[in-house]
């Protein structure tokens, strides 16, 4: 039996797409200004950005199948489309095959602000979190499936609030959020089981030829003790793009988050989409190079530890601010 009801194409959105987002600029710069442009930029609003958080935790455990996951995705849309309106969001669903055979009904949401702008950019998440808790201390907890508080609804909410902030007050470029799922479904060691969202995305484009100029992931941004180094694969591909994302947030005051050191080469969705796709894209995570026997992450990661308890507003704020301050005042 179909657990998850199949939401069919809605051509005027996928005509809308075709038509504006096809068009993007061939511009391949990857810099952004480093001084303001004096631009009014609108107020990040962290503790909206925190209640998307606590609204996600409210479905629960958010892994494919389950019931949180699918509530929370219909929670998702709607909210989404109260934003960008429901011709500017679009629901790419998919099916593979997981674990013991079992089908993963699956859906990436796609939105769009400013939609006849030809300069864009993408900002991107995962939505989903992991269906067990394997790096738990307590192996009683192993197999239970995590909430996610950072990894996966932080990020979902940072852009989940610069989406109201979209509808409120229109970026200056056109700016696309995609909220990717199945990125943590896999079992440790078996990279083919994760990213599953945004290899699915790469490889079947809602719209063909589309390139941004560049792409922004976040992933576990509003953790207690955070920590964003400038992760390695994001500086390989993008070196201009990471040196003055970094400078800018120094400049903002926030350099104790933002550390000017490389940290380590993480496995993330932006691998995939620079894999597929022809824009680069990095990635903001919550990581630092391990000592001891810690693996790079914080201590809750996968566990189940990763619940609000765990949630700095301050992080979220300056992730937030930053991003704002990038989109309305600072691109070339």
């Amino acid at each position: 039996m179909k657990i998850h009801e199949s939401r069919p194409i809605d051509f005027r959105i996928l005509i809308l797409l075709l038509g504006i987002l096809s068009a993007c600029s061939e511009n391949t710069q990857t810099s952004i200004l480093t001084a303001s442009q004096g631009n009014k930029v609108p107020l990040f609003q962290t503790d909206s950005a925190y209640y998307f958080i606590q609204k996600q935790l409210e479905f629960g455990p958010r892994y494919p199948n389950s019931d949180g996951h699918r509530a929370a995705l219909e929670w998702k849309l709607n909210k989404l489309q109260s934003f960008a309106g429901i011709n500017g969001v679009y629901a790419q669903e998919f099916n593979l095959e997981g674990y013991e055979g079992n089908t993963l009904f699956l859906t990436n949401v796609i939105a769009s602000f400013n939609p006849t702008a030809t300069d864009r950019i993408l900002l991107c998440a995962h939505w989903d979190t992991r269906p067990r808790s394997d790096a738990d201390k307590d192996s009683s907890k192993i197999q239970l499936p995590l909430l996610g508080a950072d990894d996966g609804a932080s990020g979902v909410a940072v852009l989940l609030e610069l989406a109201r902030l979209f509808s409120i007050n229109p970026p200056p470029i056109g700016v696309d959020i995609v909220l990717f799922d199945g990125e943590d479904y896999g079992r440790e060691g078996d990279l083919s089981m994760y990213f599953l969202g945004s290899r699915y995305w790469a490889q079947n484009p809602v719209v063909p030829g589309y390139k941004p100029r560049f792409g922004i992931l976040l992933d576990m941004v509003g953790g207690k003790g955070a920590n964003f180094p400038k992760e390695v694969n994001s500086v390989n591909v993008a070196p201009i793009l990471v040196d003055e994302i970094w400078m800018l947030a120094s400049e903002m005051g926030y350099d104790s988050l933002f550390k000017n050191e490389l940290g380590l080469p993480i496995q993330d969705d932006h691998v995939i989409l620079n894999q597929y796709t022809s824009f680069k894209t990095i990635n903001i995570i919550h990581h630092r190079r391990p000592f001891g026997e810690q693996t790079g992450f914080a201590e809750y990661w996968h566990t189940t530890n990763d619940n609000l308890d765990i949630i700095d507003p301050l992080v979220l704020d300056a992730v937030g601010k930053l991003l704002t301050e990038l989109i309305y005042n600072r691109l070339l």
